[in-house]
């Protein structure tokens, strides 16, 4: 079993900065893709980024290409979301979770655990 526990959501401005953190615990981290995905209030949970188990490769969402940066550190268990240039349409509940497989999907059953969120909040 992993456990992931996702931090550093908050309310920020529109064109402000957040860095999100997903501790996973458990000893086969380095060997899961991991995935970010948002929800925001009356629609389904969707895509945000995801990166291999080295970190050698990275997707991203469209919505947030050239915004948003995920990386990890295996060293530490933990998997990161930069996201910057923030937009009021970010305004989600944001979700971490883990492949087991190691596939790096953008659909959300392809991920076997998941935290249990942090609210990111950009005002306009």
């Amino acid at each position: 079993q992993v456990q992931l526990v996702e931090s550093g959501g908050g309310l920020v401005q529109a064109g402000g900065s957040l860095r999100l953190s997903c501790a996973a615990s458990g000893r086969r981290f380095s060997s899961y893709a991991m995935g970010w995905f948002r929800q925001a209030p009356g629609k389904e949970r969707e895509f945000v980024a995801s990166i291999t188990w080295s970190g050698d490769r990275t997707y991203y969402a469209d919505s947030v290409k050239g915004r948003f940066t995920i990386s990890r550190d295996n060293a530490k268990n933990t998997v990161y979301l930069q996201m910057n240039s923030l937009e009021p349409e970010d305004t989600a509940v944001y979700y971490c979770a883990a492949d087991r497989l190691g596939y790096t999907g953008t659909r959300s059953y392809e991920y076997d655990y998941w935290g249990q969120g942090t609210q990111v909040t950009v005002s306009s």
